[in-house]
């Protein structure tokens, strides 16, 4: 049988075995080219504790145990230390030096330098003892041959103390840094020393964490692997983990004891963000003996805490202050295929060590799972939390991403806490915006939810704040400059960084409930200038609209031509414009804030790209949709009732609309005349009707002028246009009200004529009409009073409709006559 015993920073697996004649064997595999190696052979039966080969693969440490206590007391070997630590020189085999033999145990781990440096002719090795103390050995080799290298002769190996007094230890082969806990008082220290290529090594990081280490014994964590006595360790010695995050993430994992019978506690000490969760868990009826400890792993987005046969517990790292990003499985949801035990490390991301076989596994969250459960879950909690770690653990993928939108169709009246349209788009954006620029995923929003008030079923919490770590470095990259970045925004109150979409609702709404703002849309994108009644800052806005012309950057016609499953119009919406400009106006603001040092052109391009996306992401659902009801792309006509599909399609872009006025986002051109379309063909005239003056639907010219222009003049389709034409705001009216030649039409736009021509005569005096020949003889006196008069403001060069000549006195004249004479029942001629 094959035992692991250390993992090394290349990935390479140091293994031993048992031969045919009792001989204990110590091998290499490399994970990459899937190669093993003999190193070393020992010619007899030993218990290997721990064992490390440096980067050049020419000295190997081995630490193991030469007697147990029953073979000392019966061959009397009192004077022989139970425990050795040797120094071998294996290119070639030749000479071994003992390092220690003592009666504690000892822990070896050779240092390695950066990727990609050059073979070094020094070594360095930490030794770890059961005695609480860390050493580093340094050891220079000379190369005698072409291919032999020995341990240069110069006495004692220099070493320097690296801690002392410890009763944890963790260290990271990935990173090459130790995480080591002392006693203070009735708390506990954590520490990490980060150790660097040219041999130096410093304290870089301080954290106060209220656990309790009094009385415990030395517990470490990945200096190698010794079952038999992890086993005899464990109920005297802290079980926690450390485990790091490449976006900056610091989580300390650490299981409690509790004092009720059937429940679990462990605690995550999230370091990055100031505080700690505290997990208790009541289990099912169980036998006490089956109880063990947690264990925790590293799936770097998320830290898992584990009981098997019971639960699994994946806490999203980035984001812990909502319980409902964290994902509690029970039952079969939580079996993990192999580890059925909870002896195991997890050495490095996604990887976990059997420790009571010797295994080693790499364990990833199963996409097919999680959409699995987000289908079948009844629970609000757990589909929020698999949908955000699908969004952000997977990155994605296209498949993923188009199961995920006809979940969310089928479910959009299921879930009740949440808006699952908002969160897909929000969370999407987050993911797909904050990969490209650092410290962006602090300022952009992650979720449309404020606060959760439910409850994991089975699981209490509690946070507690916690203070923050101390670091010490100088021109340090990687994690510990994310770290660093991450606890800044936690002393700059990390919630208020996210940008938020109140004050632009706030905006918005100030705009929209202006009684003349579609009017001042029209002058706005008519360029009349002189009749603009806006402030600087809506003309600001407008220009950054105008500067955002993302109707010609992302809808092109090589767009549309791709995507022609859906029927989205190309036209201008003034009003979505607007808000578009809005939007990225306030978002620039924002980021210009806390991103000063990346440049203005910079940000311009982020706050492109997320508007753009959020567009892109709209449509996709759509054309999702669109495909899932085998809708076609010329359903946009009158003529005929609309199917069940595109009922269906009506109620999703109707939710689409609520989600996006929810967060107070643009959509893409063509939506609300697409929405309007189908819901001509789908809704009966009153419920139709009902939607336009609630909102729900938006009279739209594209959509109005092929309605009164190819709908024929039945009773019931007359209905519906007038219908139409009385809700219409005054600046479509005037465009559209042409397209359609009917009395009723004609009747409307003479009395709006007359409504604004005695306006515009005011206090005015006029001159007594003269009567003029009519059209038609008409002895009604009223009738032909007015006609003169409005002839006669016509005549002082008062007129509404320039752009309109047929609109004028005489035809007021004759549209009352028609009308008049249609109500009498009486033929006009």
């Amino acid at each position: 049988a094959f035992y692991v015993v250390n993992v090394e920073r290349n990935g390479k697996v140091i293994y031993t075995w048992k031969g045919n004649q009792k001989n204990t064997h110590i091998g290499l595999y490399d994970l990459q080219t899937k190669q093993n190696e003999h190193l070393y052979m020992f010619e007899k039966n030993l218990h290997i504790i721990s064992c490390s080969i440096n980067n050049e693969r020419t000295l190997l440490a081995v630490s193991f145990c030469q007697y147990t206590e029953e073979e000392r007391a019966s061959q009397l070997l009192q004077s022989v230390s139970k425990y050795l630590t040797l120094l071998i020189e294996i290119q070639p085999i030749n000479n071994v030096r003992v390092l220690k033999a003592v009666d504690s145990c000892v822990r070896v781990q050779f240092l390695y330098p950066v990727e990609g440096r050059n073979a070094s002719r020094e070594s360095r090795l930490l030794l770890v003892s059961e005695d609480k103390y860390i050493e580093q050995f340094d050891i220079h080799v000379v190369a005698e041959e072409e291919h032999k290298v020995v341990i240069e002769k110069s006495g004692q190996l220099p070493r320097a103390k690296v801690v002392d007094d410890l009763v944890w230890a963790q260290w990271d082969m990935m990173e090459q840094r130790l995480f080591y806990i002392v006693p203070k008082e009735s708390k506990s220290t954590l520490r990490c020393v980060q150790f660097y290529s040219d041999g130096n090594f410093n304290s870089i990081l301080e954290s106060h964490l209220d656990i309790a280490v009094n009385d415990t014994q030395l517990k470490l964590v990945n200096f190698g692997y010794d079952y038999c006595q992890d086993q005899d360790v464990a109920s005297k010695s802290l079980n926690l983990q450390v485990f790091t995050s490449k976006a900056g993430g610091l989580c300390v994992c650490c299981s409690l004891v509790s004092d009720t019978p059937h429940e679990i506690i462990y605690s995550i000490y999230f370091l990055h963000k100031g505080y700690n969760k505290t997990f208790t868990v009541s289990l099912e009826r169980t036998e006490s003996h089956q109880l063990k400890e947690v264990a925790f792993m590293n799936l770097d987005y998320y830290v898992a805490a584990y009981l098997p046969g019971q639960f699994l517990h994946l806490l999203n790292i980035q984001h812990p202050d909502l319980l409902c990003y964290s994902l509690f499985l029970t039952g079969e949801d939580a079996r993990i295929d192999t580890p059925q035990n909870c002896s195991i490390r997890s050495p490095w991301v996604s990887a976990v060590l059997d420790c009571s076989t010797g295994s080693l596994y790499n364990v990833s969250i199963s996409d097919r799972a999680l959409l699995h459960l987000l289908q079948r879950s009844k629970r609000d909690c757990e589909r929020l939390a698999a949908l955000h770690c699908a969004l952000l653990y997977f990155q994605h993928t296209e498949d993923l991403e188009m199961q995920i939108i006809q979940w969310i169709s089928e479910n959009l009246s299921t879930c009740h806490s949440f808006d699952p349209i908002q969160e897909f788009l929000i969370a999407s954006l987050y993911c797909r915006m904050c990969p490209e620029t650092q410290n962006l995923d602090k300022l952009l929003p992650y979720t449309s939810l404020h606060d959760w008030t439910g409850v994991v079923p089975g699981v209490t919490c509690t946070t507690d704040i916690i203070s923050l770590p101390v670091l010490e470095f100088q021109n340090s990259k990687g994690f510990w400059e994310k770290l660093n970045s991450n606890l800044e925004s936690v002393k700059y109150a990390e919630p208020h960084l996210h940008y938020h979409s109140n004050m632009l609702r706030r905006e918005w709404r100030n705009l929209s409930e202006e009684s003349s703002v579609l009017l001042i849309l029209g002058f706005l994108f008519t360029n009349q200038r002189e009749e603009r009644r806006t402030t600087a800052y809506l003309r600001n806005i407008f220009e950054n609209a105008k500067k955002y012309v993302l109707v010609s950057i992302i809808f092109t016609p090589s767009y549309f031509a791709q995507a022609r499953l859906v029927p989205l119009f190309e036209e201008e919406d003034y009003q979505q414009q607007l808000l578009m400009g809005l939007m990225v106006a306030q978002l620039k603001d924002h980021l210009m804030r806390h991103l000063q040092y990346v440049g203005k052109k910079k940000i311009d391009q982020i706050v492109l790209d997320y508007v753009a996306n959020l567009l892109n992401l709209v449509h996709r659902i759509m054309k999702e949709v669109w495909r899932r009801y085998q809708l076609h792309s010329c359903i946009f006509c009158f003529d005929e009732r609309g199917s069940a599909g595109e009922f269906a399609v009506f109620h999703i872009m109707s939710r689409i609309l609520e989600a996006a006025n929810g967060m107070c986002m643009p959509l893409p051109p063509g939506f609300h005349t697409l929405h309007l379309g189908l819901g001509v063909r789908c809704l009966p005239l009153h419920t139709l009707l009902h939607y336009i003056d609630s909102g729900i639907l938006q009279l739209t010219e594209t959509c109005v002028r092929k309605l009164l222009k190819d709908l024929d003049d039945t009773e019931q389709n007359e209905k519906l246009k007038f219908s139409i034409v009385m809700r219409l705001p005054e600046a479509l009216g005037q465009k559209v009200r042409q397209y359609w030649n009917h009395p009723i039409n004609a009747n409307l736009i003479a009395r709006k004529y007359v409504k604004l021509m005695l306006e515009k005569l005011g206090n005015r005096q006029c001159s007594r009409p003269i009567p003029e020949n009519l059209s038609v003889p008409v002895e009604f006196l009223p009738l032909n009073y007015l006609t003169n008069v409005l002839a006669e403001i016509e005549n002082q060069g008062v007129h509404p409709y320039e752009k309109q000549d047929h609109v004028n006195a005489r035809f007021v004249e004759e549209t009352a006559l028609k009308h008049t004479m249609t109500l009498l029942g009486l033929k006009y001629s």
